[in-house]
């Protein structure tokens, strides 16, 4: 895991260094530049595999320059079918290989998760892994510039202005939707897209979708479930080789267990790391957790935080952010892996991207219940009256869209929807104006030969759900610890199983993780396998009321004017009372980085 970092055309090498040691968190071990006039191409390492200084980046062969940010799981199975001279036992070189074979459609090829810069010659190839979990952010002005964190091209630019797409699709979904950022000038490559720059000139192209799976290849659910388990075990297995320790975060649920059960099979026993919280114990896993490493043989750590510690550290994680991302459970994460980083680990394994996949979230059933009330013959009276008694709840606006014939599920990541923005925004935002940023992503479901609506929701989740907001958390907080986290339900070949099998197989006894759950009856207790979904929840609004930190949004406010006083006052004090907590955690983080980028 590292940090690639490049400028091509005129640069100030001063500058330019200065930027790339922005990044060094992400890789301390060595920082590699190659420059000449118009090139500024470098690279700071974590070494995770073949951690001899041969493999140090920018890899160079022949008029080729290599900075590669990720892992490539397949790479020595690659290595057996490419007729090169290897000098490293790297999977970085791999790459090299596979582009002077294979050409662009190399990625076709790479089985893990990277983000690529590949210089040949004068043409510029950037490349983000297919589910999004590495990051990649350009700039093209003067000279085109490129980085994993927003925070080493920041500095390049004329001034600090607020996009205002960001903005509207973060209120919306919780994270700045791809292309934009919130610094404008600066956009970011989305999940399965690369980008090619010559001649001054960027294309951005695709090259992965999982919608190009087929449908319903496979329609019985033993065969699913075989399957699947071939694949998930086959994942973690893969993502199991490395040379240095590897640590596991465990909750109480079935997500975390079942990759330690599976590494458990594959020879492997993790130190695992759960969280508490000293104040609240209503918000803990600890003993969930106990309980799950215990039936596993496993150890397991147990981190407190108190309300000081999450306040004391939320400034670092904002700063290790870059832009507003409305995730509360960022902050605790990083006081846990600054634990794993402590005790010497630098891989750790998290369950990312199971409740996508396999219907986790009880919401999921909710909707497609919902979908079926869109076949009513006599629905005008119900659209009349859903339209004249306005409500803040979301059941309210999914039956609104619902006798509209509008789009139903806008992710599970929906917070403030258009009518409520327009409410509490000082301009006028139209009803479904968000649509516009699901718009190339819904484009391409309803050209698929995919129609269940349950298909979609799995979809968009992942490319915006997880790839913008949790993976986006995720890849923060753990390099701002210098540690490589590896997400394996996310292995692009499991993910394509899941969307080839039947639909209906994962939601059809209405029961939450179905095919998954099957899968580990044999491997894990009843307990862990019907607990109660908790999530990473925490304290956030209780720490943020107690400490008066939430005044700031107010503060921020009355200087930007963004926000209708009243209306803002109203979701505050709502807040205060257990509601809209969500929506006012994301208006605190956009006041904190407003404060410090604008004002």
């Amino acid at each position: 895991m590292c940090a690639v970092f490049g400028i091509i055309g005129e640069y100030n090498e001063s500058k330019a260094k200065k930027a790339l040691s922005l990044l060094v968190h992400r890789g301390p071990d060595y920082c590699g530049i190659v420059q000449n006039e118009r090139l500024f191409f470098a690279h700071q390492r974590l070494s995770i595999v073949d951690s001899n200084s041969r493999s140090h980046q920018p890899l160079k062969h022949q008029n080729i320059l290599l900075s590669f940010n990720g892992e490539i799981y397949n790479f020595k199975e690659l290595k057996k079918e490419l007729a090169f001279d290897f000098k490293t036992q790297s999977d970085s070189e791999v790459i090299i290989a596979a582009y002077l074979k294979w050409g662009v459609d190399f990625v076709q090829h790479l089985r893990g998760m990277f983000a690529i810069a590949l210089l040949d010659g004068k043409t510029l190839y950037l490349f983000r892994d297919r589910l999004g979990k590495k990051p990649l952010y350009y700039m093209n002005d003067s000279s085109f510039i490129f980085a994993s964190e927003l925070k080493a091209i920041v500095p390049f630019l004329k001034k600090n202005e607020m996009d205002e797409d960001a903005l509207m699709s973060y209120l919306s979904f919780l994270s700045p939707t791809p292309p934009f950022t919130f610094f404008k000038g600066i956009k970011k490559l989305a999940a399965g897209e690369y980008l090619v720059h010559e001649n001054g000139s960027s294309q951005v192209k695709r090259y992965f979708d999982l919608l190009s799976v087929k449908p319903n290849i496979i329609t019985d659910r033993d065969e699913a479930i075989d399957s699947l388990k071939r694949l998930l075990s086959e994942s973690i297995e893969l993502r199991l080789n490395a040379d240095v320790p590897i640590a596991s975060l465990l909750s109480g649920g079935i997500d975390s267990a079942t990759i330690n059960a599976y590494a458990l099979k594959h020879g492997q026993s993790l130190p695992t790391y759960t969280l508490g919280y000293q104040e609240y114990a209503k918000y803990d896993e600890r003993e969930n957790a106990k309980e799950s490493a215990e039936f596993l043989g496993l150890k397991n750590t147990q981190v407190e935080i108190s309300q000081n510690d999450f306040i004391d550290a939320s400034e670092k994680v904002f700063d290790s952010m870059d832009e507003p991302i409305n995730d509360p459970a960022a902050i605790p994460l990083y006081l846990l892996f600054e634990k794993i980083k402590a005790d010497g680990y630098k891989v750790v394994m998290s369950g990312e991207g199971s409740d996508e996949l396999f219907l986790g979230y009880k919401h999921y059933f909710e909707y497609l219940d919902i979908e079926g009330a869109s076949n009513l013959a006599h629905k005008n009276w119900l659209k009349k009256y859903f339209r004249a008694n306005f409500s803040m709840n979301r059941e309210w606006e999914w039956y609104k869209r619902i006798f509209d014939d509008t789009l139903l599920f806008r992710t599970s990541g929906e917070k403030f929807t258009d009518l409520q923005k327009n409410m509490l925004m000082r301009r006028n935002v139209k009803d479904n104006q968000s649509l516009k940023y699901l718009k190339p992503y819904r484009d391409r479901f309803e050209a698929s030969a995919h129609s269940d609506e349950s298909i979609w929701y799995s979809y968009i989740d992942l490319n915006i759900f997880q790839a913008e907001h949790f993976l986006t958390k995720l890849d923060r907080v753990s390099m701002a610890h210098s540690i490589e986290s590896r997400t394996p339900f996310l292995d692009h070949k499991l993910a394509q199983k899941v969307f080839s099998i039947d639909p209906k197989l994962r939601y059809e006894d209405g029961i939450t993780k179905s095919l998954l759950k099957k899968i580990m009856k044999p491997k894990l207790t009843d307990s862990i396998l019907k607990r109660k979904k908790k999530g990473f929840s925490n304290p956030y609004m209780e720490y943020l009321i107690n400490s008066k930190k939430i005044e700031l949004i107010k503060d921020v406010n009355e200087q930007t004017g963004l926000f209708k006083s009243d209306k803002l006052d109203e979701y505050i004090q709502s807040a205060s009372n257990g509601s809209f907590k969500h929506h006012i955690w994301g208006l605190y983080v956009l006041s904190v980085w407003i404060k410090k980028q604008l004002l």
